[in-house]
Parts: C-alpha cells; structure tokens; sequence
C-alpha cells in the first residue's frame, strides 16, 4: 500500500517529525555490489531533501541491477512507512523485499530468505509515494535489510534516497534502571499516612 502526497502532511503522519533519518548509524551503513563503494550513505538524508540529487547516488554495478542494503539504528525503531526515489530511464528500483533484524545477509540468504514483507514499486522519481508497512511486523527494529533484485530495464538501478518514517523506542535503559529501583524500593517513598501528613498509606 502506497501513501501518495495528494493531501495535507500537517493531517497525516508525513511530515519530518516522523522521520526516523537521525536515528540511522550512518556509519555503519553498508550495500552489496554497489558501483562505489560508500555511495550508500549518501542516500540517507532529511525528507525535505529527498529530491536533491545533486550529490552522490546509489547505484549498482553496471549489467548487475540487484542491490542490498543494511541499515542500523542507534535505537530500536517501530517503521510504519519507506520511501524511496530511484533514477530515471528504467534505472528504478521495481522490487522491495524487507528483512528485519538479521546481520551479514547476502545475494543468497536474500534470494532464499522469507522477507518480512515486499513491495512491487514504482517509479517515484518526485517522491511523493510512500509504502506502508505492516505496523506490527516492524516494532523493535535494531537493524533493517533492503533487498531490491533488478530494475525497470535499466542496465544499473540508481537510488537517490531512502526514506524511512516512523517512532524511535529509546526505552531500554529506562526500563532497567526502573526494574533495579523496584528491587531494592527506598524507604522514603514508601512513608506511612502519619508520616505524611495525608494521603493514602502504602503499607507493603
């Protein structure tokens, strides 16, 4: 399912604020068979500069159209749409398979592997389509994989950007320190009703 730009942003959930770009370990980006190696960072931007091309692109070794992308997270993220703007004359990608949360997969483990979910793309040169995940297949991410296995006809496929919206979960370490306090409960917040003065007591 697609979300096309043909209504207001402020009523949907696609303005910037649901994008999860700061959350991307750019760093840690990588991609299979692309031309130059590297290239892949530069497809991760804001959304407001999806269709800024005027930078470096993704793009897949010449007769080879098939491309593989690994994006970490610094947190765990909940996905709820991806979009991406591919190269014109038949150089867009025209598949999208999604693998979640499984690190070191290749051409192979991606060609047998069951994805989460995929997507039969169009060509999005103006970055108006979104596709929408199935919400509840994509909570907890800590890394996606982005399987595309060929083009439009185009000899290469060429991405400018990927996109992706949704919420980070910056839960984790709040959750242990709550399960640590709880073990060993402080006294003083614990006060009877005469040492308060009011209120109910907690006579646990």
């Amino acid at each position: 399912m697609a979300c096309t730009h043909d209504h207001s942003c402020e009523d949907h959930d696609c303005s910037s604020n649901w994008s999860l770009y700061k959350h991307i370990d750019l760093a840690k980006v990588t991609a299979l068979n692309e031309a130059n190696p590297g290239s892949v960072k530069s497809v991760f931007k804001a959304w407001e500069e999806r269709l800024n091309s005027s930078g470096e692109r993704l793009e897949s070794n010449e007769g080879d159209p098939e491309l593989l992308v690994y994006i970490p997270f610094t947190s765990d993220v909940k996905i709820k749409s991806i979009s991406v703007v591919g190269g014109a004359d038949g150089t867009s990608p025209s598949k999208l398979r999604v693998f979640i949360n499984r690190e070191g997969i290749d051409f192979s483990d991606a060609q047998s592997m069951q994805p989460v979910q995929e997507w039969e793309l169009v060509e999005n040169l103006q970055g108006v389509l979104e596709y929408q995940t199935r919400y509840s297949k994509f909570q907890s991410v800590a890394n996606i994989t982005l399987h595309f296995p060929g083009s439009f006809g185009g000899d290469t496929t060429q991405i400018h950007y990927i996109g992706f919206k949704g919420e980070a979960t910056q839960l984790k370490r709040d959750v242990v320190a709550t399960i640590v306090y709880e073990i060993t409960p402080n006294p003083s917040d614990h006060k009877t009703r005469a040492e308060t003065g009011g209120g109910l007591s907690h006579v646990e």
